[in-house]
């Protein structure tokens, strides 16, 4: 039921996962935080970029954070040994196929999974069957659509749209942010509230433009190059001056806009 992860499961790709991670912690989670004693599943951990604020931001709750890749828990559980964090398990699991009784977990948490997913709407479902009457479920996606910059750049827009369709092409959806609020609807929560969380940089917040243009956004598309050229999408050429335009934003003139999603939904 899932897709393959366009992205790759590259120790360049784990860095970058961190870096997504470490630059936009408050912009993604100074508003989660969870109470004394509650048991959280954390679906699709990944490598547990977003693991150890999770943990760390409520520190009295316990989390039990899955992933289908067996080798990103690895790297996700030492890093939680290398923080000395106490309050996280980790276990092999497929979010389609949830190993869990219904009505298990007080909250959901969801972070960058749902646009690698061919049928998002089961995997709520999946969700909702394990969480308890009254918990919650968030959820945070981005939108490759919602990315705009100057200097502009046809060439950058191609090589993002490169992405976009190759995401389509394994069952994914790279422009799912606009989409949760119909989602988490139509998998039959309620009092659903979806939040957009704008990035901006220039050069006034040079950590902004350092973590999150050249590190986060720009390494995301540059890492899907072989596979768009190989499938005859773009040139060689195109795409190499599509790169150097995204980078040429993080220059001292240039400026980065792009959307994130939050979505908090009760079962």
């Amino acid at each position: 039921m899932s897709s393959d992860y366009v992205h790759g499961y590259s120790a360049k790709e784990c860095s970058r996962l961190i870096d997504q991670a470490t630059t936009l912690t408050e912009l993604l989670h100074s508003d989660t935080a969870y109470p004394e004693g509650s048991l959280v599943l954390e679906a699709g951990c990944g490598v547990g970029a977003q693991t150890i604020t999770l943990a760390c931001n409520s520190p009295q709750a316990n989390f039990i954070s899955i992933d289908i890749s067996k080798e990103s828990l690895d790297v996700a559980r030492k890093g939680a040994q290398a923080m000395g964090l106490k309050n996280v398990a980790f276990q092999h699991a497929d979010i389609f196929n949830l190993p869990f009784k219904a009505s298990s977990f007080d909250h959901v948490f969801v972070c960058f999974v749902l646009e690698h997913l061919s049928n998002p709407g089961k995997a709520l479902e999946q969700l909702k069957r394990v969480l308890k009457p009254g918990g919650s479920i968030t959820i945070i996606e981005g939108d490759h659509g919602s990315a705009y910059f100057h200097p502009d750049s046809s060439y950058a827009k191609r090589d993002i749209q490169c992405l976009v369709d190759l995401q389509r092409q394994t069952g994914g959806d790279s422009l799912i942010g606009r989409r949760l609020y119909p989602l988490l609807v139509q998998a039959g929560f309620h009092s659903v509230k979806v939040s957009p969380r704008m990035v901006y940089a220039d050069m006034s917040r040079p950590e902004l433009v350092d973590g999150f243009v050249r590190k986060t956004f720009t390494a995301m598309v540059e890492g899907v190059a072989e596979q768009a050229v190989s499938q005859g999408m773009i040139d060689e050429e195109s795409w190499d001056r599509g790169i150097e335009d995204l980078y040429r934003t993080a220059e001292d003139d240039g400026t980065f806009c792009y959307t994130y999603f939050k979505a908090v939904g009760l079962k």
